[in-house]
């Protein structure tokens, strides 16, 4: 590491009342407890609201507090999966795929952020499922949240190599056609109506093109006790695009610690809460973090 960084910091403490001053991380990675999955064991926990709309009314309370200690121009990357029911609630069938993510991601769109992106993390190594019914789910949401329509955001810190797709030119030819039958109010396709070059980005002298948001990343099961565990690769562009060396990176819920530990690694001062402190001795354990006790 070529200049001191602080140690992650752990603190056990509720994300409904974040133990931080206002404005001051610039990029929030989480993933919470998705909606009724399991019982951590422990008094306040969220995920086992009797149903989706408590889930989600909880939810936007912490994103409350999120907002608050964000910088105006930071991120926030949520990482959601969803589930199915296995009882009547209210509109909910037996067998109904609840649609959490997406509540979530709306209640939030309503409550004053900006929805910038629905990123799905595609699984090669799915959980196997024994149902016979219908598709193996491999799939989970990230969705990039800003508290404004300008943000801090590196496109360059994750550009992907541009993979050859089998035309000959590299200029992409123009259309007239793209400037017909706008929508009013919506501005005109201009972009894709004059030529540009298809690839005008380079990188040690490799043609480059912005990050796609399907990211195939593959989950890693974690023999520890704590459940649910970020794969680091599925964390690494959201730090790299959302923040710079030196900035504060935050995890409401932090369980393992993978976020702050790979924040350290690129240089970025981490923080985790987490309301089991089981779950902060473990982290603490595991990547030699500064453990703090409620404040």
């Amino acid at each position: 590491m070529s200049e001191y960084v602080a140690l992650p910091t752990i603190i056990n403490a509720n994300a409904n009342a974040i133990p931080l001053k206002n404005e001051i991380i610039q990029t929030v990675i989480t993933s919470p407890p998705y909606w009724g999955m399991r019982d951590y064991g422990i008094e306040n926990q969220l995920g086992l609201e009797p149903t989706p709309e408590a889930y989600v009314k909880k939810m936007v309370q912490v994103f409350r507090e999120v907002w608050r200690v964000l910088k105006p121009n930071g991120t926030v990357w949520l990482n959601l999966g969803d589930s199915y029911t296995g009882r009547d609630i209210e509109t909910l069938k037996p067998k109904d795929l609840v649609g959490i993510p997406w509540r979530v991601a709306f209640a939030l769109q309503a409550d004053g952020w900006w929805l910038r992106s629905d990123i799905i993390w595609s699984k090669p190594n799915p959980m196997p499922e024994s149902v016979q019914d219908r598709p193996t789910n491999a799939h989970e949401y990230l969705f990039l949240l800003t508290k404004s329509s300008k943000y801090y955001y590196d496109a360059e810190a994750i550009w992907e190599v541009a993979e050859y797709d089998g035309r000959n030119d590299t200029e992409m030819k123009g259309s007239d056609k793209y400037l017909n039958n706008v929508l009013p109010g919506q501005n005109e396709h201009t972009f894709a109506q004059r030529s540009h070059e298809r690839w005008p980005n380079k990188k040690n002298g490799k043609p480059m093109r912005n990050k796609r948001d399907v990211w195939t990343v593959k989950a890693k099961p974690y023999p520890g006790e704590h459940f649910a565990v970020f794969p680091p690769e599925l964390i690494h562009p959201c730090i790299l695009a959302g923040s710079k060396p030196g900035d504060y990176i935050l995890d409401p819920f932090n369980g393992k610690g993978t976020t702050i530990e790979e924040s350290y690694n690129l240089r970025r001062r981490g923080i985790g809460l987490d309301l089991k402190y089981k779950y902060c001795q473990l982290a603490k354990k595991e990547i030699g973090a500064q453990l703090l006790l409620d404040i």
